[in-house]
């Protein structure tokens, strides 16, 4: 049987051309910047000839920020676990009380605020503390901050899919208690929600630059602000290789975030 192929009408032919040109104008400097990255001169271009010398001087000059970065995302993304899982636990358990709708709006404040205006805040009660302020530590509380909201939001709309209740209940008559309960039954459940708002919690820090650059020292910048600061003190291929290191690092992270919920939920149904 021959399949049939539903013909393309003004409206979806403009939707598709729009769509690719909309595709064209971000791609673009994507593409421009890659290129950018391997040429020995910008204003020549590939005439100058390709090469690689800009990214390794791009690891030589600024591969301590790219380390401060990943090592600052992994230890938010703990603390992120730690924290934003049981209290997606509690929000939707409480969900009907007045006080979880009310500490659930506060979890997702910083969201509605500007990264600069939560930098000020943690730098007016907390700066005065010498060596908290001139730590990766100071840095790591405003990324929390900043990234917690992403971790209970997804782990909360997970656990309100599923009959939480009718899961504890069960757990409850077998006679967990209720930290069994939340290892055996809880964690396991929210598990794609947790995947989710784990990559989102690593890819939102490594590209956090407003609350880094309020927060930083000359010893604690970050991967968005040492690309800042490449841009605009150094050579514009410097700061293009710079870029492309950070694509490099980020895209497969927005991959995985896409991709691997779907295979967790896949494997669960399958089982």
């Amino acid at each position: 049987m021959s399949s049939y192929k539903k013909p393309m009408n003004g409206a979806t032919t403009f939707e598709a051309v729009l769509t690719g040109l909309t595709l064209l104008f971000l791609m673009v400097p994507v593409v421009q910047m890659v290129i950018t990255a391997f040429t020995v001169n910008a204003f020549r271009g590939v005439k100058s000839g390709l090469t690689t010398q800009w990214l390794f001087k791009v690891l030589e000059l600024y591969g301590d920020t790219i380390l401060r970065s990943l090592l600052l995302a992994l230890m938010a993304l703990v603390i992120c676990v730690i924290i934003g899982v049981p209290a997606a636990w509690v929000l939707v358990r409480e969900q009907r009380k007045k006080w979880a709708a009310f500490l659930e709006e506060a979890f997702i404040l910083p969201l509605s605020m500007p990264g600069l205006a939560i930098g000020l805040g943690i730098l007016l009660i907390w700066g005065g503390f010498s060596y908290f302020r001139q730590s990766i530590f100071f840095l790591l509380a405003g990324h929390v901050m900043f990234c917690l909201p992403f971790m209970v939001r997804s782990v909360a709309a997970v656990l309100r899919v599923e009959p939480l209740s009718q899961y504890e209940e069960a757990s409850s008559t077998l006679g967990a208690d209720a930290w069994t309960t939340f290892r055996r039954v809880v964690v396991p459940v929210a598990m794609p929600g947790i995947l989710a708002g784990a990559l989102m919690v690593v890819t939102v820090s490594l590209g956090e630059f407003n609350i880094s650059w309020m927060l930083q020292t000359p010893y604690t910048k970050t991967l968005p602000v040492g690309l800042a600061d490449s841009y605009a003190s150094m050579r514009l291929e410097i700061g293009s290789a710079y870029t492309f290191i950070f694509f490099v690092i980020l895209v497969p992270l927005l991959s995985m975030m896409q991709k691997l919920p779907e295979r967790l939920n896949k494997m669960r149904k399958g089982k």
